[in-house]
């Protein structure tokens, strides 16, 4: 999948379900079971020691599914992208922008997506090369924030990540959002090893995109 058709699934598929899972197998279970119940945008968060393991192991067993996309989330470094994009990671997420990380991204020709708040540090990120922008944390944000940040960048692509759930989903799209990443209650319920729960609510999330 190149850089222009991740972005353009990302936006198309316009939820992230973030996965993090105390073990290989939660999380590549956890991530199976959001794909099976229609979130095909899957960011395996570096919080679980075998992320690389599981973006390698999802990437092959999907790798006729072009609707299926994995990306690496919680990146805070140079050496943590490289080693996410060589695991075959689609995209790379990071909790804010890291210059480095940018470069990295961009010598692989990989979409990065940093966590930003202010205008100074969406702009930044723009600059490094960045077409979709976290906003992060989106639980101490409003929707309508994004019409805010929108205003003078009106060109910015954004996805809300922190916060959002089955409630609050509609107004995040209304006001603009192109994607929002979820997780919460989805790791919640993979520690409890309740994977069909999480197919569930895969489905409902789907149905308000």
């Amino acid at each position: 999948m190149t850089k222009s058709d991740t972005i353009i699934e990302l936006k198309k598929q316009k939820i992230v379900a973030v996965i993090r899972g105390n073990t290989k197998e939660e999380g590549l279970q956890a991530s199976i079971a959001c794909i099976k119940g229609g979130i095909k945008a899957i960011e395996i968060a570096y919080t679980n020691q075998y992320a690389g393991q599981i973006i390698k192991e999802l990437v092959d067993l999907y790798q006729d599914d072009q609707s299926v996309c994995i990306g690496a989330g919680t990146v805070l470094d140079a050496v943590t992208a490289r080693d996410a994009i060589l695991a075959g990671a689609n995209y790379v997420v990071s909790p804010s922008f890291h210059a480095e990380t940018a470069k990295m991204c961009n010598l692989y020709s990989t979409p990065y997506i940093p966590g930003c708040i202010t205008l100074t540090e969406i702009t930044t990120a723009l600059e490094a090369g960045s077409e979709i922008i976290k906003l992060f944390p989106g639980s101490t944000l409003s929707p309508a924030y994004i019409s805010a940040v929108k205003a003078p960048i009106p060109q910015v692509s954004v996805m809300v990540t922190g916060g959002v759930d089955l409630n609050n989903i509609p107004q995040w799209f209304a006001a603009g959002a192109d994607a929002v990443g979820i997780g919460g209650e989805l790791n919640k319920l993979a520690s409890q090893g309740n994977f069909d729960r999480i197919s569930e609510i895969a489905q409902q999330y789907v149905t308000l995109r």
